[in-house]
């Protein structure tokens, strides 16, 4: 197996001498029903193809996974996620990757970890089936992200109901790091990731976005997964207020892409690399500039 495929998912990622420099996840969809490119990478070997060139881009990991969790999206049952994932996992993995499994399945973590994955990438932190957290918490060097979830499929959205959206998701995210730590799984291997879309309205994703410093008082790095969302397309609707296409929403992604880096999340999860890739360089450039002006006495 190559060096870089035993790198530390959460060691710190250089940024030009100052702080970690927020990472960037690449999407990998093996999946025929993604939103946003649902069949295009469901053959492994084009899947693989696809990691490669994210890579390539850039991207520092490869989010992969083998169920769309799209509002309305039909499960595939156990089996067919396997016999989508494993083999696109195993190859990526080979190639030096460090890949993180986007799944809801105990056993799909399992196999995936054994297959060269680093990152349980959990949309259900753990309540869709609760022993994958004890498979996480059975491979210490093993990153779970935990997001915010309470429901999936076509029950989603009516579960999208907040007496404050921020104070809520903070409180069902703390309860899910408890279960999490209870399992087992150390707190120096969970990341949080308030849940973008997932059971909220465009004004609940804008709220939580701009409340990240509440969220990272959690204590734990952050994910922030707006890529190509529902409330980008909203945002960038055209006059007859039809949403904006999935691949028409990456200018926007990007722009996500550089505010929550300028407040130190830890990665994006983006199907664009090399947009956020140049956004987090923006980031990284612009907030070193501003600490070295701070250190200098220059008035900021």
């Amino acid at each position: 197996m190559p060096a870089t495929a035993a790198l530390d998912p959460l060691a710190p990622a250089a940024a030009g001498g100052g702080r970690a420099r927020t990472r960037v996840m690449g999407i990998v969809n093996v999946t025929p029903d993604s939103f946003s490119d649902g069949g295009r990478y469901l053959a492994a070997d084009a899947a693989v193809a696809h990691g490669r060139t994210l890579l390539a881009q850039g991207a520092d990991l490869l989010d992969i996974g083998g169920e769309s969790t799209r509002p309305g999206a039909q499960r595939p049952d156990e089996a067919e996620e396997l016999r989508r994932v494993i083999p696109v996992i195993r190859a990526l993995a080979q190639a030096g990757a460090v890949v993180s499994v986007d799944t809801m399945r105990a056993q799909v973590a399992a196999e995936a970890l054994a297959a060269g994955a680093r990152i349980v990438n959990d949309v259900s932190g753990g309540l869709a089936d609760p022993e994958i957290l004890q498979v996480a918490a059975g491979r210490p060097d093993t990153t779970y992200v935990v997001m915010h979830w309470r429901a999936h499929g076509a029950v989603m959205n009516d579960y999208a109901a907040y007496d404050d959206v921020v104070a809520d998701v903070c409180a069902e995210l703390a309860a899910r790091v408890a279960a999490a730590r209870q399992a087992g799984i150390a707190p120096d291997r969970l990341v949080l990731d308030p849940g973008l879309g997932f059971s909220k309205e465009a004004e609940h994703n804008w709220a939580l976005l701009a409340a990240l410093p509440r969220l990272a008082e959690l204590g734990h790095p952050l994910l922030i997964g707006a890529s190509r969302k529902r409330f980008l397309g909203a945002l960038l609707a055209g006059p007859d207020g039809t949403p904006a296409d999935p691949a028409a929403r990456d200018a926007a992604t990007a722009a996500v892409s550089a505010l929550v880096a300028s407040q130190g999340v830890w990665a994006v999860r983006v199907h664009d690399v090399a947009a956020s890739v140049a956004a987090v360089a923006v980031a990284a450039a612009l907030t070193d500039a501003a600490g070295r002006a701070g250190s200098n006495g220059v008035a900021r």
